[in-house]
């Protein structure tokens, strides 16, 4: 006899109510009158807080700092952020426990609607989008910049960055501690498998598994990696 029990989904099915007036106008006045560096120390004061004033701080000072923010944002205790100045995140959005998103000056970096980040996940989200309703589950990670190793007669680390764009689409799942290597393009409505090293693109409606994540079979009426 199973014992799986099969309940409502949460996250992708709540409605999202418009954010207060006073937070929009709070975050606004923020960002005129203090710098990007003085914000980010704000941020930290209220960064580990576990009471709802430290979670809408979280949530007013954010929208302070990147280009763009929808309504209904959760963000979770000891998210680091770097660069936020170069994200723009949608509606509905949860970003988990201790999550890293890290951009870069001249990057750029889009979060869909409804996306959901799982605590300890990392972004390095230098060329990075990710569409509506992606599920991110914890200690994912995503690369996406590598060094060049030329010359080899200098340290790796010494050598240029190749900054290539990492494409996650919409529907798309991505399992616990699985790694897109940077370049990738994840297909609408695909699932990688938890643990997997994504080095290729990933068909719409594939699931994908493994060390190197190989093909596995289509999701449920997809055969062939057709849309609905």
């Amino acid at each position: 006899m199973s014992d799986t029990r099969t309940v409502p989904a949460v996250h992708g099915r709540r409605e999202v109510t418009p954010d207060p007036a006073y937070e929009i106008e709070l975050a606004a006045a923020l960002r005129e009158r203090q710098t990007p560096a003085a914000l980010q120390e704000l941020y930290e004061r209220f960064s580990h807080g576990a009471g709802d004033f430290d979670a809408m701080m979280r949530r007013v000072i954010f929208r302070a700092l990147v280009r763009h923010l929808g309504d209904g944002l959760r963000i979770g205790r000891g998210v680091s952020l770097m660069h936020p100045d170069t994200f723009t995140v949608g509606r509905g959005v949860f970003i988990g426990d201790q999550a890293v998103l890290q951009g870069r000056f001249d990057g750029v970096c889009v979060i869909g609607d409804y996306v959901w980040i799982g605590p300890q996940a990392y972004f390095d989200a230098r060329d990075l989008v990710i569409e509506d309703y992606v599920g991110w589950a914890p200690g994912a990670k995503v690369l996406g910049s590598e060094h060049t190793g030329v010359p080899a007669d200098v340290p790796l680390v010494q050598t240029h960055l190749d900054i290539r764009p990492v494409r996650v689409g919409a529907w798309s799942d991505v399992g616990v501690n699985a790694v897109l290597l940077p370049g990738v393009t994840v297909g609408k409505g695909a699932i990688v498998g938890a643990g997997a090293v994504v080095r290729e693109d990933v068909a719409p409606f594939a699931v994908v598994a493994g060390v190197p994540a190989r093909f596995l079979h289509w999701r449920d009426g997809h055969e062939g990696g057709q849309d609905a």
